[in-house]
């Protein structure tokens, strides 16, 4: 036997991938052009994913078994020539080349990494394969794509009805690039306006609120005037009065009234009386000027001050005409004057009302100064409990 025959060779595989016998005659020329073993089981693979039907319909060996074969003989002895070229194998029956055929693996990994996901919806390209998709942004991952629709529906939303106005990506904060198409002159004026009105309806409202606010101040102004100086006396006053000193006096009536309403000369005159308390007898009982509690000289104590309520503000300053009124008819009947009588009568209430607040603020001052902190225990509970109850009762 010559250098260039090889022995007897009993299997091989034939065009279709099949096991086969060769016969003997072959030389080692023809075999050179044989492909390796792991690009015939490569090519055996993609063969039975695509005549996997075929196959089905025969009654034929399954190429899998044939696979299964040819791992448990023993190993082909085909000898390999070192010029075979990796990237254009031989075909086995006729040497012709042929393309290689890509790994199943990879083509795995590549189908699965296009595979396309909306993140609005999150369907894919099985779900609807008729939808159009957009890769608006610089966004990777599962948040690349998005379908057309939903991304117009989101945008939608966005802009609230705000034709033109930007919108960016909720992730990477990439503004999208949305084009409109070409409409007519006549659109574009309409659009100009809109826009226009859309930008001066906020100065316009906040001049209607204004001017509201003005007019209901001289309207209360008005009637103030003629409620401490009375009705006629009133009218007459304003017909004498210039149109101008009207529409700049009138409305300063309830802002210094408000202003006047600010001012707490409760909490001065609170701290005066107690400054001088122990030198009167009668403001001892009332407000006496030191307690068993170092706590009640120290700098620790609540505040005198109530906090600030801008709507009693607002009430108390815009009634205190009518309340002092009325003030003046009941103490004040003989006196013929309106407005010494309502004047009065103002003074009165502001009088009274200052000492019951007065009176109140300080015994606020002693519970807030006379306050314990008690241990947690049964019996305390129990008595806290029980006080409340009481307390709950007498309220109700």
């Amino acid at each position: 036997m010559s250098d260039n025959n090889l022995p007897h060779i009993s299997y091989g595989l034939d065009s279709s991938g099949r096991i086969a016998h060769i016969e003997s005659g072959v030389t080692r020329s023809t075999i050179s052009r044989l492909p390796s073993i792991e690009e015939s089981l490569r090519r055996l693979r993609t063969n039975l994913r695509t005549g996997r039907q075929t196959n089905e319909s025969n009654n034929e060996v399954p190429d899998a078994q044939a696979l299964a074969i040819v791992s448990d003989e023993e190993p082909l002895p085909i000898a390999l020539s070192e010029s075979v070229n990796p990237v254009q194998p031989r075909d086995v029956t006729d040497g012709a080349a042929s393309p290689n055929q890509p790994e199943i693996g990879v083509a795995a990994v590549n189908s699965e990494d296009d595979k396309r996901y909306c993140w609005v919806c999150f369907a894919t390209d099985e779900d609807d394969a008729t939808a159009s998709w957009v890769k608006p942004c610089h966004c990777r991952g599962t948040t690349k794509w998005v379908h057309q629709g939903c991304i117009q529906r989101w945008v939608d939303e966005k802009q609230k009805g705000r034709a033109g106005a930007h919108v960016a990506c909720p992730q990477c904060n990439t503004e999208y690039i949305i084009v409109y198409p070409r409409m007519g002159p006549l659109v574009v004026v309409l659009d100009s306006i809109d826009g226009i009105i859309f930008r001066i309806c906020p100065f316009i409202a906040a001049s209607i609120v204004a001017a509201s606010i003005y007019w209901t101040a001289v309207t209360y102004g008005a009637v103030t005037v003629m409620q401490v100086v009375g009705h006629k006396d009133g009218l007459a006053m304003m017909e004498r009065a210039d149109p101008l000193v009207l529409l700049v006096g009138l409305p300063t009536i309830p802002i210094m009234l408000v202003l006047g309403k600010m001012l707490r000369w409760e909490d001065q005159a609170l701290s005066l009386l107690r400054r001088h308390a122990c030198k009167v007898p009668i403001l001892r009982h009332f407000l006496p000027s030191s307690y068993s509690d170092d706590r009640a000289q120290s700098e620790d104590v609540p505040p005198m001050s109530d906090p600030v309520s801008t709507t009693r503000i607002l009430c108390g300053a815009l009634l205190l005409p009518s309340i002092a009124s009325i003030c003046g008819k009941i103490f004040f009947e003989s006196i013929h004057s309106n407005f010494q009588r309502t004047l009065l009568g103002g003074i009165a209430f502001i009088t009274i009302k200052g000492a019951f607040k007065i009176y109140h603020k300080q015994q606020q001052y002693v519970r807030q100064c006379q306050r314990r902190i008690m241990d947690y225990t049964e019996n305390n509970v129990t008595l806290y409990r029980r006080q409340q109850n009481s307390e709950t009762n007498q309220t109700s």
